[in-house]
């Protein structure tokens, strides 16, 4: 997965997307990556946001939770 790509893709289609790894998390065995997706592009169903334990993990559960919201959002499908 290209995350620049994504990101600028995201960008583009109105989402303000934040990614975050948290060194006090890792260090303690905890879910150190967040990730926070908000702005018009999600509409009116406010933010997304999902914390894990690996970057890919994080990265997938909050793409699906951002498919489910509509079928603006199906080139996310072409993904991997």
């Amino acid at each position: 997965m290209n995350i620049e790509q994504l990101m600028e893709k995201l960008g583009r289609s109105g989402v303000t997307v934040i990614l975050k790894v948290d060194d006090e998390r890792m260090t303690e065995g905890g879910e150190p990556w967040t990730l926070v997706m908000s702005g018009p592009g999600l509409g009116d169903q406010g933010f997304i946001r999902a914390e894990s334990s690996s970057l890919s993990d994080c990265l997938e559960q909050g793409l699906t939770r951002l498919r489910a919201r509509s079928s603006d959002w199906e080139w996310l499908t072409e993904i991997p």
